[in-house]
């Protein structure tokens, strides 16, 4: 009896370890393929010309892949976006963990959760339809797909991630840190503020991380509403082309093993790497906000 539990115990060890290293195995082979199908490019067009290079058109004689345009783009509309969210994901976490009602709770935080099961596609239809005219209407613009559409269609998508993984960063902030606030004399709103925001500064640091990696990683919504134009932004209130949508847009017209070709996948390998950066960095700092909360308990 105890020699068959032995030998099914190891079996189960090696059924879950083999599981678990699967997505590790992935992550080899997608960064294999990257590396391997972007190089070919910089064997005829240097890497300091692709990264700071201002003009991207594959399809001239002879081709400009500078990215540049399409990086700031990125950044421009992921910065946006963050300045949508965090104030939203992060009032809404303290809102549902420290003010609101057990029945307002049931309420709202599905509600909120139900915002990340939306798909992409369809955050991009609304954005197309009501908010581009919108922001057109209202700042007598030429068009209405700009930067700043991308940022606030983004920062909408970006909301539940940063506010469900927050509000439970402030859930592990123990009563006790409250109720010592609260029997020195501080309110509700002194304690939120001097004790739990501080409390839970990692793990909200972390929220608002994966909240950038969603955005800078975001494809359907950023091609249908920020107008794909690939020049160097210079106001939220222009089109811009950010990374994803130059792929997505592209990579369906070129020519397998050609220089276009391989400067998309370059373009998926830069993404990639900020990509990972960020969810390392995340990671890193969430870890430590768990050592700290075993700590003070």
């Amino acid at each position: 009896m105890g020699k068959n539990y032995i030998i099914k115990e190891s079996i189960y060890r090696w059924i879950f370890g083999l599981l678990a290293f699967t997505s590790l195995i992935f992550l080899l082979g997608i960064t294999i393929t990257l590396f391997s199908e972007s190089l070919p490019l910089f064997k005829h067009y240097p890497l300091k010309n692709f990264l700071s290079g201002r003009y991207w058109y594959p399809t001239y004689d002879p081709p400009e892949f500078g990215a540049l345009p399409l990086i700031l783009a990125s950044l421009m509309v992921t910065a946006g976006a963050m300045l949508v969210c965090i104030p939203l994901g992060i009032g809404s976490a303290l809102y549902l963990n420290e003010l609101a009602s057990h029945k307002q709770r049931a309420v709202l935080k599905p509600l909120i959760e139900i915002l990340a099961s939306i798909p992409s596609i369809v955050y991009g239809f609304f954005g197309m339809v009501i908010v581009a005219p919108f922001i057109q209407k209202l700042f007598h613009l030429p068009t209405g797909l700009t930067a700043l559409t991308g940022s606030l269609i983004l920062g909408i998508m970006g909301t539940p991630t940063v506010a469900s993984l927050a509000e439970d960063a402030i859930s592990f902030v123990p009563r006790s840190f409250r109720e010592a606030s609260l029997a020195l004399g501080a309110n509700r709103w002194q304690t939120i503020v001097k004790v739990i925001l501080p409390s839970a500064s990692s793990g909200i640091f972390t929220a608002i991380i994966l909240g950038i990696s969603r955005a800078i990683g975001e494809t359907m919504t950023v091609l249908m509403v920020t107008g794909g134009s690939a020049i160097i932004p210079k106001s939220f209130f222009q089109p811009v082309r950010p990374i994803t949508s130059t792929i997505a847009a592209e990579m369906g017209e070129t020519v397998m093993g050609s220089l276009h070709y391989n400067a998309l996948f370059a373009l998926g390998l830069l993404l990639f790497l900020i990509t990972l950066i960020f969810n390392i960095l995340a990671e890193f700092i969430s870890s430590r906000h768990r050592i700290k909360l075993g700590a003070g308990r």
